[in-house]
């Protein structure tokens, strides 16, 4: 029998989990992966003084941060939707991202000004031979957790999962450089050392970037890709019934894909078997998108006229769907 945290880092063991469940999982072994993290690298800090350590070890303490955000802010964002907010509350997500950017640009500023200090006033590296043993561990960690975000991820196009990643990809990066900076500064080259924590904190503010990007995209409402929109308008018209698809709208709410679409049909249907058809559509774009909440409106085909509110004539100008 496979021992509880090996079925957690291995991302097959997923199999069977909803997306929900995978993502509260995957959470969860973030948590671990860097409190882990941070007790190896405070061990090489201690015998080392490394500053490339130590900027990998303050990129850890602010990924358990970042960890621990994400860890409440999936939960949160998975609350069903209430009277206040009948949409759910998924943009917790993004806020959380956001939360973690400025986390990752302030850590990056401190990191770069230790690296400069220590590049004009160079000190020797010891502990050399537990610095490196301790980054290779960090790297094997590291890819376990990616492994398992990519697999959630797979299933469920969650913002805070995903801004999480972005840290521990970093670190992936981050902690190369740390062994490069490490081995350097422990063969006499101690200038190695600064120049891999400034470029470790280089590295950070490029991944707070696309961190920021990503919340942004969700809160300003961004749509699906072209791919996934094509997908969907393909699975709603996959009947010979439905006669056009048009006003296709998505966006991203956490955890959740919101999409709302319009639907011509034949104008002697009878209401019955319009609900049945537009149900049948609905379930098969389920099937491919599980996490979506969708609104499909009926028109008689040759009959509609433009109605919609206020957005409804932008988008038939921007979409000629």
């Amino acid at each position: 029998m496979a021992l509880p945290f090996t079925r957690l880092i291995n991302p097959f063991s997923f199999n069977g989990l909803t997306p929900q469940e995978m993502i509260l999982r995957v959470s969860a072994l973030s948590v671990f992966v860097a409190l882990t993290l941070i007790g190896l690298k405070t061990l090489a800090l201690m015998a080392s003084g490394s500053v490339a350590v130590l900027a990998s070890l303050t990129d850890s303490g602010l990924d358990l941060l970042a960890s621990l955000i994400t860890f409440f802010a999936v939960r949160f964002a998975r609350t069903p939707p209430d009277k206040e907010h009948p949409f759910g509350h998924g943009k917790a997500e993004a806020f959380s991202a956001l939360f973690q950017a400025a986390l990752v640009f302030s850590s990056a500023a401190l990191i770069l000004r230790d690296a400069w200090d220590h590049l004009r006033t160079p000190e020797p590296v010891s502990g050399g031979l537990l610095s490196v043993a301790v980054m290779i561990v960090s790297l094997l960690l590291t890819g376990l957790l990616i492994a398992a975000q990519n697999a959630a991820l797979k299933a469920s196009q969650s913002v805070a999962v995903s801004a999480d990643r972005a840290h521990y990809l970093t670190d992936i990066a981050g902690n190369s450089i740390a062994l490069v900076g490490v081995g350097a500064g422990a063969l006499g080259v101690p200038h190695i050392d600064a120049i891999a924590g400034g470029a470790i904190a280089l590295w950070l503010l490029w991944g707070a970037l696309h961190v920021l990007k990503d919340a942004a995209d969700s809160l300003m409402d961004r749509a699906l890709s072209d791919e996934d929109q094509a997908r969907i308008h393909e699975l709603a018209s996959d009947d010979a019934e439905v006669l056009n698809i048009h006003r296709l709208r998505t966006r991203i709410s956490g955890p959740h894909v919101l999409i709302q679409m319009h639907m011509a049909l034949r104008p002697d249907l009878t209401l019955v078997r319009a609900h049945e058809i537009i149900v049948s559509a609905e379930k098969r774009i389920l099937s491919a998108f599980p996490n979506a909440d969708i609104l499909i409106h009926p028109d008689p085909d040759g009959a509609s006229e433009p109605h919609g509110g206020v957005f409804a004539e932008a988008h038939d100008r921007v979409h000629q769907i």
